[in-house]
């Protein structure tokens, strides 16, 4: 599993894939698709649209990666997780049919397969697709989607996908297929010409998010939701709605999705405004999306995020800043394989930290993350376990205070 010892799991080729997709007969080619790459906000976006095209009365699949709780989070039907009883019959019926003693596929390739049979089993209308690293090598990336989604590039895996924009923007530049449209959600001027050029080469249309929808305003409501208003190029789009996920990051995935359910309009899809709205507002509800700025407490306030990576620590940083609190209290872990000491030099200085880490191999021990930390500027004690260092802050918070978890997925999966 990538997510348990990291790069040594990633496989540079499709072809079990390709196998996997034979011994099954091809089970992708029975439904549409919409695939979705980039750094940062894929699941976000991923799970938007499905919550919306669930409100437009479409069986609706969805493919992410990878679970905080439970590995049937993968794998999902409007909102509901695969059966324990289809996860292994999948496993039972692979060791009946394969007869290829050199076909061993992957957690992941594996994981994949059993999503797209499952998918095809039970006739969804449209499966929601997000890659697991890169694109053009990506175990998902046999779809042939009616639009292909790439939310933004920055630096992550650059050991696997390259260490630059371009480089890096052309591995997820690998979804891009001919004469299907492609949206990218932010406009990097170092990966914009990739995209552009790629989108030449292949006849697709392309559509750059930010240049289209923009959220002028948004502001937190009571109900712990919030209230957006965007200026759209475009007259489908509504002019203000709720969107059921905080965090003000959600802004970029917000102009994201509306571009792609533009282009889905246009392409023949029925898809109302009140479904749009309904979708953004109860996502969580319809998808049980978890760990994006998700509240666990009150007074003091507890809350996780999984962003894990430079770009993405930036901005769950910007987010702290404009959360009130008295004193910030820090639980933090990272997993070895990530660039630490630029993640670190991002965070706030005045904040106890709490360092830790997850119970698995990738997992960067404790004390290396207090020394590296500590270069940093950053005061804190280590714990053995994530359950310790959660703890530990909570009893030490006082009412007013904050109790942040984050730095990597699977200690907010842990605290969760």
């Amino acid at each position: 599993m990538f997510h348990r010892i990291g790069a040594a799991a990633y496989k540079n080729s499709l072809d079990n894939t390709l196998a996997l997709d034979e011994l099954y007969g091809s089970p992708h080619k029975k439904f549409k698709s919409i695939h979705v790459a980039g750094t940062n906000g894929k699941g976000s976006v991923s799970h938007l649209l499905a919550s919306v095209l669930q409100e437009a009365g479409y069986k609706t699949g969805l493919y992410t990666s990878p679970h905080l709780r439970d590995f049937r989070e993968r794998i999902k039907i409007d909102g509901v997780m695969i059966p324990e009883d289809e996860v292994v019959r999948f496993v039972d019926d692979f060791y009946k049919r394969n007869t290829d003693p050199e076909l061993k596929p992957s957690f992941f390739e594996f994981t994949v397969a059993m999503a797209f049979d499952y998918f095809a089993r039970e006739k969804v209308d449209v499966a929601i697709i997000e890659t697991g690293l890169g694109g053009r090598l990506d175990s998902t990336n046999i779809i042939a989607p009616d639009v292909s989604v790439i939310t933004n590039i920055s630096f992550d895996h650059m050991a696997l996908l390259g260490d630059t924009i371009p480089k890096i923007a052309a591995e997820k530049a690998g979804i891009i297929k001919e004469g299907i449209p492609v949206v990218i959600g932010e406009t990097h001027p170092e990966s914009a010409p990739v995209f552009i050029e790629r989108a030449r080469e292949l006849s697709v249309p392309i559509y750059f998010a930010d240049q289209i929808n923009s959220i002028l305003f948004s502001t937190q409501t009571a109900q712990g939701t919030q209230l957006m208003t965007v200026h759209s190029k475009v007259q489908f789009t509504p002019s203000k709605f709720e969107v059921g996920l905080l965090g003000f990051y959600q802004r970029k995935n917000v102009a994201t999705v509306l571009t792609v359910l533009d282009v889905l309009t246009e392409r023949g899809w029925l898809i109302r405004k009140d479904q749009i709205a309904d979708g953004f507002k109860y996502v969580v509800r319809n998808t049980g999306l978890m760990g994006r700025w998700q509240i666990l407490g009150q007074y003091p306030l507890v809350v996780c995020d999984t962003g894990h990576n430079e770009d993405g620590i930036r901005l769950v940083v910007e987010q702290i800043a404009m959360t009130p609190y008295n004193k910030l209290h820090f639980v933090i872990g990272m997993v070895n394989d990530k660039d630490v000491r630029h993640v670190l030099q991002l965070l706030p200085k005045d904040a106890e930290y709490y360092f830790t880490k997850a119970s698995i191999p990738r997992a960067l021990d404790e004390q290396e993350l207090q020394k590296l930390a500590q270069e940093a500027g950053l005061e804190g004690a280590c714990y053995p376990t994530v359950a310790e260092a959660f703890r530990t802050a909570k009893q030490n918070a006082l009412e007013q205070d904050m109790v942040f978890v984050g730095g990597s997925n699977f200690i907010v999966a842990e605290v969760i």
